[in-house]
């Protein structure tokens, strides 16, 4: 079984930032899947469950009502390993492209004073919110991309090299 492309990154060097996952190109149409990365992987602790619900919530709200975003977002959801978000839009921008969106997106985490769709008909687990946690993420990971704008690494995504033999057969960790 073929190895991922997500799964080539090495995640013992990737900083929190915005990198390109995939580009996908569906009937003609570039479709790019994005990794916001909030926190270190295995060496931050994970963003808490309740705060990562409620980030989710206010964040695919703001972008779903950006208007000059809204038409472009298909997707807003959190990682398995609770380190971040994909963000999936339509076009194949660069990741420095879209920096300014996710700091206003993060930023207007901060004057929230409820999380939206928290109803029991709206959401599937309606008990697991935090605001207060969420607002503390999202300034802290919003200053982080603030004050590291210029700094490469947070766009390019560290690879992992495997061995492989002279078959193509590949080597991995386990």
């Amino acid at each position: 079984m073929d190895l991922i492309p997500s799964f080539s990154v090495d995640h013992t060097k990737i900083v929190p930032g915005i990198f390109e996952s995939r580009v996908d190109d569906i009937a003609g149409n570039k479709i790019t899947t994005y990794d916001v990365r909030v926190t270190r992987p295995n060496i931050e602790p994970c963003v808490d469950v309740s705060a990562m619900h409620s980030l989710e919530h206010i964040i695919a709200t703001f972008l779903r009502n950006d208007p000059d975003w809204k038409d472009e977002v298909i997707y807003w959801g959190p990682m398995g390993c609770l380190t971040g978000f994909y963000l999936i839009l339509k076009g194949n921008r660069a990741p420095k492209e879209i920096v300014d969106l996710l700091i206003r997106a993060f930023d207007s985490v901060k004057d929230s004073e409820e999380v939206p769709g928290v109803e029991p008909e709206n959401c599937g687990n309606c008990c697991m919110h935090n605001l207060v946690y969420a607002k503390w993420y999202a300034a802290k990971f919003a200053d982080y991309l603030k004050s590291n704008k210029d700094n490469d690494a947070i766009y390019t995504y560290p690879k992992t090299e495997r061995l492989a033999t002279e078959d193509g057969r590949q080597f991995f960790d386990s």
